[in-house]
């Protein structure tokens, strides 16, 4: 990870930048440095770029949910005393700033998704009967994107070691429910803040179909496909996942 972690409080986060605050939102399985080149590149522009560390696998049972983590974010950003935010989730994280936005549309001046659950969960958690066999989670980690080759091993050494893990495959499977719970087709006509779409046209855990059902029911989006390109687009194509969200923030004056 390029950037270092910050302690305060119940928080962990990365801070860098000054201006606009941008917070990114990880997905289930996603750490923080899968965004190294959306950090490096927006701190440069005039934003200041927040990643806290969502409390997936800390949580008790009970409150592993989107609501929970939704209401986390919520009081990260009370705790920051940011005004006027610009979410960035990715996956799960799409998902959290959907639901973040529902609870408290106040406080987000816009959001920007990539490969968001909240509207198509059967990729989630599931097809884990066999975790204890390396090349079967190898194969899972690599099928999230269209290069295999960008499921390092670091990556799916993550993945096997989480799924492996009976606490926190628990929590992976109760996380997977509550998003099927959390579903945001009835939600998403009332949100009218600018959200930006950016979606890989190979992404086979949230397909295509899904970003196009995203812009239908979203009153003031936009949609961006990136070729060649499965479910995590800033990590597989950092310099077009920043140039078209550059052009976009830009473009809406933000």
């Amino acid at each position: 990870m390029a950037h270092s972690l910050k302690k305060e409080k119940d928080f962990s986060y990365i801070e860098v930048g000054e201006g606009t605050p941008l917070i990114v939102l990880h997905g289930l399985m996603g750490g923080l440095s899968n965004f190294d080149a959306v950090t490096t590149h927006f701190s440069e522009r005039g934003y200041k770029v927040l990643i806290p560390e969502l409390p997936i696998y800390t949580m008790t049972l009970l409150k592993t949910n989107v609501k929970s983590f939704a209401k986390y974010l919520h009081d990260f950003i009370k705790f920051k005393e940011l005004d006027e935010v610009i979410l960035l989730g990715n996956s799960l994280g799409g998902h959290i700033g959907l639901y973040h936005t529902k609870l408290y549309p106040d406080t987000i001046k816009a959001l920007i998704i990539t490969g968001s659950s909240g509207l198509y969960e059967s990729a989630m958690g599931g097809g884990y009967t066999k975790r204890g066999d390396y090349e079967v989670i190898k194969k899972k980690a690599q099928d999230v994107f269209y290069d295999p080759a960008v499921a390092t091993k670091d990556i799916v050494d993550e993945v096997y070691e989480t799924v492996n893990d009976r606490n926190k495959l628990i929590k992976t499977l109760a996380i997977a429910k509550s998003a099927i719970r959390h579903n945001m087709s009835k939600d998403l006509p009332n949100m009218t803040l600018p959200v930006c779409i950016i979606w890989g046209k190979n992404d086979t855990v949230t397909p295509p179909e899904v970003a196009t059902e995203f812009n239908e029911l979203l009153p003031n989006s936009d949609l961006f496909w990136i070729d060649k390109c499965g479910h995590a687009a800033m990590m597989e194509h950092p310099a077009e996942f920043n140039r078209i969200l550059d052009a976009w923030l830009t473009d809406k004056k933000l």
